[in-house]
């Protein structure tokens, strides 16, 4: 199953102007996450102090990947990188001539 890396960024034009508005904003946000770690390909999540953007490791196909990641737009923006493991590194070391 393939892995990926999901920088995310908040699109902070679309916060809310109140605190009130912007704490149930949060709030709810924080929730989809935590239901992607139950029911998805959602395996981490994070996000960097102080800032409005994190990031999530997923593992799944690429279309499982993007619609867990269509339910967030267009309030958060994507960058998402496939990464190898240290097995599939070997794999490819093994391909290299000698």
């Amino acid at each position: 199953m393939a892995k990926y890396l999901v920088l995310w960024r908040i699109d902070t034009t679309r916060i809310p102007a109140t605190p009130q508005e912007q704490r149930a904003m949060y709030e709810a946000s924080v929730a989809m996450v935590e239901k992607d770690a139950k029911t998805s390909v959602s395996k981490d999540w994070g996000q960097f102090v102080g800032e409005d953007r994190g990031y999530g490791i997923a593992e799944g196909t690429e279309v499982e990947i993007a619609a867990m990641l269509q339910q967030y737009a267009p309030f958060v923006q994507f960058e998402v990188h496939p990464v190898l493991t240290t097995r599939m590194v070997r794999q490819v070391i093994k391909t290299m001539p000698k």
